[in-house]
């Protein structure tokens, strides 16, 4: 039996006629930290879309804790514990910014994420619970949509684009509050532009290039010169 505890194998994706993923092999361990790296039209949020179930693929393609998945609708694979923070936050804008939360804890998954323990993580989300969630800024938003998807108490968690669009000092306070995120032993795929901060905070790292893995590793085994060429083909 595997110890990953997500196993994706020869998994392809198509947009219509256009192929996106290339036989992606891809692998998580319990407990850990994966960076998926490259740049923009990679396929990573594609990989993301794949894994979460919004993109249907052959059920054995994507195996979640010794079970296959890649056949099921997303609200089935939110229900087996995988929570995808999506790119572009895609918040509810009619809704408050605690009633976007609650939607999170509809999947019916019980843990140690609360709406208390999510504001403790995010206080500024406890000051503004009855805003509605466009009126907050981006960074703010985005701890919604983080906070969110940990409502439903995940066992692995797939941020796409964390820090895309976002003001420095906010991608600070997001990654610091990752290993509050993971600490009772959740896995997460962090997909990223920012190569060294995709690094500095994962175990191992995959690196996409027009729907292929051209690299991968430990974090911080690779020269920058080695994911240079990884990551732009040059």
């Amino acid at each position: 039996m595997s110890d990953f505890e997500l196993c994706v194998a020869q998994l392809e994706a198509h947009y219509g006629d256009f192929q996106a993923l290339f036989g992606i092999d891809f692998n998580v361990s319990k407990g850990e930290v994966i960076a998926v790296i490259g740049s923009n039209g990679a396929g990573k949020s594609t990989l993301m879309r794949s894994i979460s179930g919004l993109m249907t693929n052959g059920a054995s393609q994507v195996i979640f804790q010794g079970e296959p998945i890649g056949a099921l609708r997303a609200d089935e694979v939110a229900a087996r514990g995988i929570a995808l923070v999506p790119e572009g936050r895609q918040l509810f804008p009619s809704l408050s910014v605690e009633e976007n939360l609650i939607i999170g804890s509809q999947i019916g998954r019980t843990g140690f994420w609360s709406l208390q323990r999510v504001h403790e993580l995010f206080p500024i989300l406890q000051e503004r619970r009855h805003q509605p969630s466009t009126s907050l800024s981006g960074g703010q938003q985005q701890m919604v949509a983080i906070g969110r998807a940990l409502m439903a108490n995940p066992d692995l968690l797939l941020l796409d684009e964390v820090s895309l669009g976002l003001a420095p000092v906010v991608i600070k306070s997001i990654y610091e509050a990752l290993p509050r995120i993971i600490e009772g032993g959740m896995s997460a795929v962090i997909v990223e532009q920012d190569i060294s901060k995709a690094l500095s905070v994962s175990t191992r790292f995959y690196c996409l290039q027009e729907g292929r893995v051209s690299l991968e590793g430990k974090s911080g085994s690779q020269t920058r010169e080695e994911i240079s060429r990884a990551y732009f083909g040059v």
